[in-house]
């Protein structure tokens, strides 16, 4: 009977550290994931002969505007930063205030209004973020001043 016991004893701690090894690599494969970016895919937007290219976040507002590419709009310029244009539906949104708005931001304001910054600055108002131009540098100069023809397409 001692040797059924000492039996007994072992095989339930063997399940036992076999399940808390499994329970601790399930929650270290979940640590790890969450360190990786979900998604590193880019858009392309075209301004005239320039080409940027923008990384975008993982969220439902990113996925309903790919969905919409790829899009030619005319965009429209307002207080000498910003180019917006108003989308023909409503995007899911998640709006926030960052505070800080960097040149090469696209973000959506209110629900269907998409905006290209072309320069930095702080703001009080809240908006939904969709990407960042990569690397910005001639934005601005793409851009111009007035209302601008702009593609956006999906890589």
């Amino acid at each position: 009977m001692n040797k059924a016991f000492i039996l007994f004893i072992s095989a339930i701690s063997l399940i036992n550290s076999t399940a808390c090894k499994s329970n601790i690599e399930e929650e270290t494969s979940s640590q790890n994931i969450m360190e990786i970016p979900k998604d590193m895919r880019q858009i392309t937007i075209t301004v005239g002969s320039k080409i940027f290219k923008a990384t975008v976040i993982d969220s439902p507002t990113t996925e309903a505007f790919i969905a919409l590419l790829p899009i030619t709009i005319n965009m429209k310029d307002l207080n000498g930063n910003e180019k917006y244009f108003d989308l023909p539906q409503e995007l899911p949104t998640n709006a926030f205030n960052s505070k800080t708005i960097q040149n090469g931001d696209l973000l959506v304001y209110g629900s269907t209004t998409l905006v290209l910054f072309y320069k930095s600055f702080t703001t009080s108002y809240s908006y939904t973020r969709i990407a960042s131009v990569d690397n910005p540098a001639g934005l601005a100069k793409a851009v111009g001043s007035g209302n601008v023809t702009v593609i956006f397409s999906a890589d």
